[in-house]
């Protein structure tokens, strides 16, 4: 029986290029406002930023020309191996790969202005500790961002959501809801300056394949769609082909100084 960190490399490792090229993962207006807000600071040349659980890099990419240096860290050794070879490919010399988990960061506290993170929370098993350890290697003054998918308010609607999530892809733990990450947030010591959410189609197809999910998972998980109630259905905008849509969010916030 594996553990939920051997979960997590079997799942992502060999499927760093299909990551890479996600249009779910490579655009979206969650990603443009990243690079808005980011921009905006102004920060100085030798400014040091940290993408924890990096994925396929695109945070790192969009974010590390506004800064002196980009740290795209991640478990995955395969997602690091194509983030370092699409970095050269792009000329973005400024990031560098490190291979670590979010809960245990191998950086002494206050070594990065900014930290962020995108896509990749609903992953971690101990996610109190992992923003605890954001919080201590972000310098005072720094800022924090974060992008996930939202888990839902509503108690049947969220059943819903996280049960298919795991059906399609064993290394999901949880999505949080808004309510449940502005806790999260305040509990780390970060101050929340922004924050913002879009609507997110999934298309059922892609989003099967992407984590190569096994057939018969995937008619379970049609099958859950086809036999929720009419609640479930409208507020996941489930369609007839199983796609289906959530809810993106975004935390913009600050270490107090």
């Amino acid at each position: 029986m594996r553990t939920h960190e051997q979960t997590v490399q079997s799942q992502f490792d060999p499927r760093a290029q299909a990551y890479l090229s996600s249009a779910v993962h490579s655009a979206g207006p969650d990603l443009d406002r990243a690079r808005e807000l980011v921009a905006a600071q102004a920060l100085p040349s030798d400014c040091r930023a940290l993408d924890v659980g990096c994925g396929g890099g695109h945070l790192s990419f969009a974010l590390a020309p506004h800064v002196g240096r980009m740290v795209a860290l991640d478990p995955s050794a395969g997602m690091l191996a194509a983030v370092s070879q699409e970095a050269a490919a792009k000329g973005l010399s400024r990031i560098e790969v490190r291979q670590a988990n979010a809960e245990s960061l191998p950086f002494e506290a206050g070594t990065f202005q900014l930290v962020c993170t995108r896509y990749s929370t609903h992953h971690w098993t101990r996610l109190e500790r992992a923003l605890q350890e954001m919080t201590r290697v972000l310098a005072p003054g720094g800022h924090a961002l974060i992008i996930d998918t939202l888990g839902h308010e509503d108690a049947l609607v969220d059943t819903f959501l996280q049960s298919i999530e795991l059906l399609r892809d064993p290394s999901h733990v949880r999505n949080r809801s808004r309510t449940e990450w502005r806790s999260l947030l305040r509990g780390a010591g970060l101050t929340e300056l922004e924050h913002a959410h879009w609507p997110l189609r999934l298309e059922f197809a892609s989003w099967i394949a992407r984590m190569n999910t096994p057939a018969d998972r995937g008619a379970v998980i049609r099958s859950l769609q086809e036999g929720a109630p009419r609640e479930v259905a409208q507020a996941l905008q489930i369609e007839a082909d199983g796609s289906f849509a959530i809810q993106t969010g975004l935390f913009w916030l600050h270490k107090p100084g």
